[in-house]
């Protein structure tokens, strides 16, 4: 990537994505008939209007739809759990992915399209799952068959999961190629402002922040006992006969609960599985932190919990979580289940 625009956000980061894609074409013809994204169901991009029309998390646009973008085309997400075809193969899945998305492509006409945008692990609307590999690549493909943006959202999953900022000021990211840039250059600036743009104290905690990640090599620390984490979440959780799926990447893993493991029905929604488990484990002798999402199968229903330790834990922690998210669980069902 050439070169850097920082803001405020997340959400903040995501707009200013939608209208620099918009102006990439429109700076190459003021005629263009570019003006369509293509987003996934089931994806989560931000809070804010242009954010939320591309999202797919039905409870968080219901109360907004009238308001919402109307040229925003949603495809299925790549969730290889709830969609993989029984003996399916990882490139016989992404294949019927990047078909699916060229047919909508087709659907609209490639000339109307400005981009493609995903998110490579999916965060709050399914709970971390990661992009089957070969996915993006051949998503990409697509997108550069056609002359259209290939735009990935990383604000929940990049630099080993959200370390741009760390929490110590509140700061977002667009990174864009040179090819991108220098159109825009054609005009010489990006139209586009944010009263926080650019902010000297967020740009120098930010850089702190990968000084501390790069001096103490954390990324090498996430990637291992990430991979850790995953082993004994498996070793202990697999077998449970309400956990559906366990997923992640990095220190970003997430568990999906099912009323029944044969055929992954999720529970009753008035049962609030999740928020149950994450109310649970707030409380001792347990006092841990999970995030609590919904509409992991449908968009509506379905319940899953995220894990997102931080970079610096040891192998013992990562012991102490386990144990601590199996007891909760294990405690959340006994009830349920009586």
């Amino acid at each position: 990537m050439a070169k850097v625009y920082l803001c405020g956000s997340g959400s903040e980061a995501i707009e200013a994505a939608i209208k620099l894609s918009r102006q990439v074409f429109f700076e190459q013809d003021p005629q263009t008939r570019r003006v369509n994204f293509i987003a996934r169901d089931t994806s989560y991009h931000g809070v804010t209007l242009g954010a939320l029309s591309l999202s797919g998390h039905i409870e968080r646009r219901a109360p907004y739809r009238p308001l919402l973008m109307k040229n925003v085309y949603h495809i299925s997400s790549c969730n290889p759990y709830r969609q993989r075809i029984e003996g399916e193969s990882d490139a016989a899945f992404v294949a019927r992915k990047a078909a699916e998305l060229e047919a909508k492509f087709l659907e609209l006409g490639p000339e109307t399209v400005i981009g493609f945008i995903a998110e490579p692990v999916v965060g709050a609307a399914l709970g971390c799952v990661p992009h089957v590999p070969g996915y993006l690549k051949a998503m990409r493909d697509v997108c550069h068959k056609y002359g259209a943006l290939f735009i990935l959202d990383e604000i929940m999953c990049g630099m080993g999961r959200t370390g741009l900022g760390g929490g110590y000021q509140p700061i977002g990211a667009v990174l864009i190629t040179e090819k991108v840039f220098n159109v825009l250059q054609k005009r010489g600036r990006f139209v586009h402002a944010q009263t926080y743009q650019s902010m000297p104290i967020q740009a120098t905690a930010a850089l702190e922040v990968q000084r501390v990640i790069r001096e103490g090599n954390l990324t090498d620390n996430v990637s291992k006992l990430g991979e850790y984490l995953g082993i004994r979440l498996k070793a202990v959780l697999g077998n449970h006969p309400n956990v559906g799926d366990i997923r992640g990447q990095g220190l970003f893993w997430g568990i999906e609960f099912v009323k029944d493991n044969l055929t992954k029905e999720p529970f009753d929604r008035k049962l609030d599985v999740a928020e149950n488990i994450k109310n649970t484990a707030l409380l001792p002798p347990y006092n841990m932190t999970v995030y609590a999402g919904t509409g992991t199968a449908d968009g509506v229903n379905g319940d899953h919990i995220m894990l997102a330790p931080p970079y610096i834990l040891k192998k013992k922690d990562v012991d102490h979580i386990v144990k601590v998210i199996s007891a909760v669980i294990k405690d959340v069902f006994k009830k349920i289940i009586s």
